[in-house]
């Protein structure tokens, strides 16, 4: 059977003259090894692409992580400094292409900006600067140039016993990276919470009775999934639902 195709959502950057819908290739290795996906970058056009085209061809939507933010404005929060920046181009495009994936059964993985997509979409908000709140850690990268340095992974979230996560990981703790500032304040009535880290912060989620697999993570399983197992099974398991997807979507087709 052919490798499943992944629909991979893109950040809008300006640099060299040109304007670029592009990804981390961090993202994009971690789903065409650990996954066994093809991933396949979506341009941030907003209402001008057709989602539904867009998951008629994949079997699977991976929203990645980012620098920039949900804005505010989309939970009902007035926007300030500590919300920034911004990526108004992206938020057009993943918060509905989240939705559609939802009601469609579509596999979707959701990273760090885009566990807080996942929550806004669905109706909830988020908090930012997280470590100025009362009983909270510091969850931002520690000052480092090296990559390795700033995701490295240093606390453990526990997990919901029962719930999907559970599942994939075999385990009620894992040590995770934490490289944000912001994070699930209210979350959304649609989603689960599947782990939280020590201080409570809400690290995983998932959605309620979805028809297929709908996960969404705070930490970075994409940076470690060559050498950190639980990294590996998040992917392996995204991949996996991918493959069911598509032997499900073949299986209709051949005999209508």
């Amino acid at each position: 059977m052919r490798q499943p195709l992944v629909a991979i959502t893109s950040d809008v950057r300006a640099f060299e003259n040109y304007t670029w819908h592009a990804a981390p290739d961090q993202y994009l290795k971690a789903a065409y090894e650990a996954a066994g996906v093809i991933p396949l970058i979506v341009p941030s056009f907003g209402e001008g692409l057709d989602i539904d085209a867009i998951l008629d061809g994949v079997d699977g939507v991976l929203v990645t992580g980012s620098k920039s933010n949900v804005h505010p404005a989309l939970y009902g929060v007035e926007p300030t400094e500590a919300h920034e920046p911004y990526d108004p181009a992206r938020d057009a495009t993943s918060l509905p292409l989240i939705r559609r994936t939802i009601e469609r059964g579509v596999p979707l993985l959701a990273i760090c900006r885009g566990i807080q997509e996942l929550n806004v979409a669905l109706g909830g908000t988020l908090a930012t600067e997280i470590q100025e709140l009362d009983g909270r850690m510091d969850h931002r990268a520690p000052q480092s140039e090296q990559q390795a340095e700033r995701f490295a992974i240093r606390h453990p979230v526990r997990i919901k016993p029962g719930s999907c996560l559970a599942n994939v990981m075999q385990a009620d703790t894992v040590q995770v990276n934490s490289v944000h500032r912001q994070a699930i304040d209210k979350p959304a009535a649609q989603l689960d919470i599947e782990a939280v880290a020590e201080d409570g912060t809400i690290e995983a989620v998932s959605v309620k009775n979805a028809r297929g697999f709908a996960v969404g993570v705070q930490w970075h399983p994409e940076y470690w999934v060559k050498s950190d197992s639980p990294s590996r099974k998040i992917f392996a398991a995204f991949g996996d639902a991918a493959r069911a997807h598509k032997a499900t979507r073949e299986r209709l087709q051949a005999a209508e």
